[in-house]
């Protein structure tokens, strides 16, 4: 740590990176792999995100968030819950655990408990975090907006490598004209094809985020149904209990029962360690990110 220096979280979405780097390399037709042939290059492109980020954003702590399993209390609320998702590529799966082994050879703790989605778990440490330090969340998933707070921003990752945006609440309401909590109530209405739940059908981005902005909330258009365009009202009233369903699948749950010390997240590489690891790989190119000295 830099003598001073404000104490601050980063919190990883690591599926998120871990999906982003696997699929920048693979579609060109190339998959980094070691001697052995186990494939590697979700995992190279994972630390060089994570740590462009740390370098940039100079966290006194990291911890990485995991998804546990394709099922969880979401799926019991709604069970085509991210059901239309195609099964992992067969180059990635075994990259799953290893890119785990190599975080925590850098000293980064692996976070994630059985039934919760990585988003919730990221939800729960921010909240508890953020009453007394500066919490960043990296991430290229934008239903984390909902997290973003006065202590609380939310980097999300853009085309090309090292390119970010930063939301802060002003940010966030100068480009969406939403606040951090308006962006369920958005997600409630219109669905979301990705997690694979409707929202009102015949209601799209557009449409959602107008009612939104006039209304203020999901019960400020329930209120003043009268106002509506016949149309739209129509289409609100035959998928009401959708509409509150969607919400609350598009709310990230942030009272996770999980243990996180945050002493074991102070940002400490271990260099010998972390070579070994990257030796193993065959990536000990990478160890000059991390500030170990590579010997040739």
């Amino acid at each position: 740590m830099i003598p001073n220096q404000q104490p601050s979280l980063l919190l990883v979405d690591g599926m998120a990176l871990l999906f982003r780097a696997y699929y920048a390399t693979a579609s060109s037709g190339y998959i980094r792999r070691t001697k052995a042939g186990i494939p590697t290059n979700a995992i190279y492109g994972f630390l060089r995100y994570m740590w462009d980020a740390i370098d940039k954003f100079q966290p006194t702590h990291v911890a990485c968030c995991w998804d546990m399993g394709s099922k969880t209390f979401r799926t019991e609320q709604f069970a085509s819950y991210k059901g239309n998702r195609p099964e992992a590529p067969d180059d990635l799966i075994p990259q799953f655990s290893l890119v785990r082994d190599v975080t925590e050879c850098l000293g980064i703790p692996n976070l994630g408990v059985v039934g919760y989605e990585a988003d919730d778990c990221i939800g729960t440490l921010a909240r508890r975090y953020s009453d007394h330090m500066n919490v960043m969340i990296l991430s290229g998933d934008h239903d984390l907006l909902q997290l973003v707070s006065d202590s609380t921003s939310v980097i999300i990752m853009k085309k090309g490598h090292g390119n970010y945006m930063h939301y802060t609440p002003e940010t966030l309401y100068a480009e969406k004209g939403l606040t951090p909590r308006q962006v369920i109530d958005v997600k409630g209405l219109m669905g979301d094809t990705s997690d694979n739940y409707p929202g009102v059908r015949g209601i799209g981005e557009k449409t959602a985020l107008k009612l939104i902005q006039e209304y203020e909330s999901v019960e400020g258009i329930l209120e003043n149904l009268e106002s509506l365009a016949k149309g739209v009202r129509t289409k609100i009233e035959a998928d009401l209990e959708m509409l509150h369903l969607s919400r609350a699948l598009a709310e990230i749950h942030c009272e996770v029962p999980m243990e996180c010390e945050l002493d074991l997240c102070l940002l400490n590489v271990d260099h010998e360690r972390a070579l070994t690891k990257l030796e193993e790989l065959e990536m000990k190119s990478l160890g000059h990110l991390f500030g170990v000295a590579v010997v040739s």
